[in-house]
């Protein structure tokens, strides 16, 4: 039996010089939970779709990482949730923008893909769906990390002063997960708050099928975190999918083309996490670092943040 899974919890990181050893064992942790909660239902015979769900709920629970319960905060101090999962056994997919409430938003995405005939719902309807599917909600409490506001207060300071705030971590917090399970199925499921200080009513490329999210058994599944605009631009999630199936090339040299030469000459900084049908991981990013890990039934669990 065969299978493997990537997880991510977004690119640019915290520079090397600001990460205490606590912060780093931390995040590690965290990554790892991850993980284990992903490899659980691989191990069993499950879906690489129900993998990708445990694993990035797991994520999101993680106040660490800009997703749910760690989420950003727009200019205006709200947060809004983006969040989308696809099945690449059938190219089904669910998809949720501007969100808040649900406790986990890719269970959202999700209940979007099972319960609607939609791939992508916002508001109240989105909501709506999420409530009649069972899943749980919180308030505002639950979602608020001091880190995170005091991160916006320093982004508008310095947008009061004429600057901006040109810290890769600002732009790139995201998380996700690929896997491959036994069958030969893959799956990716990514999840967002945003960047910091955005605009309200922004939407990045998680949510948007092909740019941040991608999945079919034909070539591989991509969950991306970066400068989302220029990931939208490129449809880079889509175009790593593209290269495998029309020139031939291998996952990773099709993740590794796309980041390197699409993204990264065109502001385009950041890092995908992708798996092919065969259980071959690919984990390439153009920064600093990326929060990320693997493990497979014949790859050990392993977490790295730096190069």
């Amino acid at each position: 039996m065969t299978y493997a899974l990537a997880v991510h919890g977004g690119a640019g990181t915290i520079l090397k010089s600001r990460m205490t050893p606590e912060l780093e064992t931390a995040y590690h942790a965290g990554l790892a939970r991850a993980l284990e909660a992903g490899e659980a239902v691989l191990k069993q015979g499950g879906a690489a779709l129900d993998a990708v769900t445990e694993a990035v709920c797991a994520l999101e629970d993680e106040p660490l990482f800009n997703a749910a319960r760690g989420a950003v905060f727009t200019a205006e101090g709200k947060q809004e949730m983006d969040a989308a999962i696809m099945d690449g056994a059938n190219r089904r997919a669910g998809a949720v923008a501007g969100l808040f409430g649900p406790r986990n938003p890719i269970r959202a995405a999700r209940a979007i893909m099972e319960r609607t005939e939609h791939v992508m719902l916002i508001g109240d309807n989105a909501l709506r769906i999420a409530r009649d599917a069972g899943l749980p909600f919180e308030e505002a409490p639950y979602f608020f990390t001091q880190a995170r506001w005091d991160a916006l207060q320093e982004t508008l300071e310095m947008r009061a002063k004429g600057a901006e705030n040109d810290d890769p971590a600002r732009r790139h917090g995201t998380v996700g997960a690929v896997a491959c399970d036994s069958h030969g199925h893959v799956a990716a499921a990514t999840s967002t708050g945003g960047m910091t200080a955005k605009a309200p009513g922004r939407v990045g490329d998680t949510p948007c099928i092909g740019a941040g999210s991608f999945a079919d058994d034909a070539s591989c599944a991509v969950s991306g975190t970066g400068h989302g605009e220029i990931f939208t631009r490129w449809t880079a999630a889509a175009e790593i999918s593209a290269r495998m199936r029309h020139l031939g090339e291998t996952v990773e040299q099709a993740a590794d083309f796309v980041v390197m030469n699409d993204l990264a000459p065109n502001d385009g900084s950041g890092g995908v996490i992708a798996v092919d049908a065969a259980g071959r991981i690919a984990m390439p990013f153009n920064c600093e670092g990326m929060y990320r890990g693997s493990v497979g039934s014949d790859l050990p669990l392993s977490t790295l943040i730096y190069r």
